[in-house]
């Protein structure tokens, strides 16, 4: 099995600092549902993991994400392709949970649900976080600029400065301007 993890918001659609609250405001990001489709013809199992704080925030209701999967789901069925599954942390940062990312535990999940180490396959994220649970499992880490990745890429080039600072992953980050560029490397690679 070849596994890759997407991120959602920022990577697969457009995101919003006031959170994305429903299928309407749910905007896949131009060539991601393309991408997701090219990603299942090449043999990939695609998986979401994503972090949705807005739940405990009060900003949605599980109803509200759940159209908002089944949004995205269907469009990539329109494609010819399939999800292998979505995951999500519903927890505020506050309740210091282990499957908010950075922590590993949505990877976990991933990883107990189709009996397979995600050690080696890519991770495909916008933010730090996302970075960072893909390292912490050993996991190949891309980071798009859509989102948040072009601030995301100012910390990494900040923290580069700073010889003391955690912000540091590794030399082995690849960047693309989207999910679309990003899927033609993994393709080709």
């Amino acid at each position: 099995m070849k596994l890759i993890i997407l991120d959602r918001d920022g990577v697969i659609n457009h995101d919003s600092p006031e959170y994305i609250k429903s299928a309407e405001e749910w905007i896949p990001i131009d060539g991601s549902i393309d991408a997701i489709a090219r990603l299942f013809r090449a043999g990939f199992t695609v998986v979401v993991a994503t972090n949705q704080s807005g739940l405990a925030r009060g900003k949605y209701d599980l109803d509200d994400l759940e159209a908002m999967h089944e949004k995205l789901t269907r469009l990539v069925e329109e494609q010819g392709a399939e999800l292998g599954a979505i995951f999500y942390c519903p927890h505020h940062p506050d309740d210091k949970c282990k499957c908010r990312k950075p922590m590993p535990g949505m990877v976990d999940a991933i990883e107990a649900e189709f009996n397979i180490s995600a050690e080696g396959f890519y991770f495909v994220g916008d933010s730090l976080r996302d970075l960072q649970a893909a390292k912490t499992k050993g996991c190949k880490p891309i980071l798009v600029k859509t989102g948040n990745g072009k601030k995301t890429l100012l910390q990494l080039a900040e923290a580069s400065l700073q010889t003391d600072s955690p912000l540091i992953l590794a030399d082995d980050i690849h960047v693309f301007d989207n999910l679309a560029a990003a899927t033609d490397f993994i393709i080709a690679n």
